[in-house]
Formats: structure tokens, C-alpha cells, sequence
């Protein structure tokens, strides 16, 4: 599927980019070397320029392959990244998928990952057709299930087995 910019109000979503009009690697090189964030986001380590644009080609290729879209939370009038928002785990069989996001350090409690992914929820459920979109965090992230709770998911409860830090996984989901 072909990747899509969304204007989420105050923000938009659009695709990761490092090319000569905008270059998000610094700013995600910052985001990823942040304690919070690596304690929540264990997959990636972006500490290179080229870790970065590896990151960015990645997100590129898993929307060729219908399995994540993903979206940078712009700032509208610099094009500055704030954060990302993308919905994973993309199964256009049976209509599901899973939420994820997070806001760059120095953006975060001013409500952007609410918006973003409230934007990114209605292109799955209106653009994409989703009729299930599930949402995940650790116990501990007060955050996330605010961000959840604000975006209209219902507390599901403890996933049976818990993160790669032990701590319980929370389920929330979302149903079109």
C-alpha cells in the first residue's frame, strides 16, 4: 500500500524522511538515546546516522509490504519530528492491528500522542477498513494508558506473559 499523510490538526503524519528537504535522523538519533524511551521501545538502537536511515528505510519497506504504517508527527509549519505513531502487527485478512507511540523527549506532556494516535485510529478504522485495533503497555507506563484511555480503548487487563523487563503487559483494544 501506498503510504499517506494525515492532517491530524495541530500536527500532521507523514512519512519518516532523511533527504534534503527535511531530515529526521538527528531527531531520532535524540528520541532513541533517551533513558524513558529505551526502556520502552527495546527493539531498535539508533545511535548512528546510518542506524537511523537503516530505521527509516525500514518503516519505508513495512508499508510496501502492507505490514505497519507508519507515520512521523510533524510539526506543520517545519516539518520537525515530534514523535511517531504507526499501527503494527497489520493483518488485512482478518482486519486487525496494533497500536503503537511515542513522542520525541523534549515534546512530551502536551498531548501529541493522543492526537496522533487518535489520526492514526481513524485512518485504520475509515481508511484501511480495521474492525479490531489493539493497544499495549507496561504496567508501569501511566502514560500509555492515559494516551489509551483518551483515544477510546477499553481496558482489557494483563496480557499472560510480560514484557522482556518481566513487568505485566496491559492489552487495551479498540473496536470500529
Amino acid at each position: 500500500m501506498e503510504p499517506v499523510e494525515i492532517n491530524a490538526g495541530a500536527y500532521y503524519l507523514r512519512q519518516l524522511r532523511a533527504d534534503r528537504h527535511l531530515d529526521d535522523r538527528a531527531a531520532l538519533m535524540e528520541a532513541f538515546a533517551d533513558p524513558a524511551h529505551r526502556r520502552y521501545v527495546l527493539n531498535y538502537r539508533l545511535r548512528t546516522l546510518d542506524e537511523a536511515t537503516e530505521y527509516i528505510a525500514l518503516r519505508a519497506a513495512q508499508w510496501a509490504c502492507d505490514e505497519r504504517c507508519s507515520w512521523a508527527v510533524a510539526e506543520p509549519t517545519t516539518g520537525r519530528l515530534l514523535g511517531e505513531v504507526g499501527l503494527r502487527e497489520l493483518d488485512l485478512t482478518f482486519d486487525t492491528a496494533e497500536a503503537s507511540v511515542w513522542t520525541h523527549p523534549a515534546e512530551r506532556g502536551k498531548g501529541i500522542a493522543a492526537t496522533a494516535l487518535g489520526s492514526a485510529l481513524r485512518y485504520g478504522f475509515g481508511g484501511l477498513g480495521l474492525q479490531e485495533i489493539s493497544y499495549r503497555h507496561e504496567e508501569s507506563n501511566a502514560v500509555s494508558a492515559s494516551v489509551a484511555a483518551k483515544c477510546g480503548f477499553t481496558l482489557v487487563g494483563p496480557e499472560r506473559d510480560p514484557s522482556p523487563h518481566g513487568e505485566p503487559l496491559i492489552r487495551w483494544v479498540r473496536k470500529a
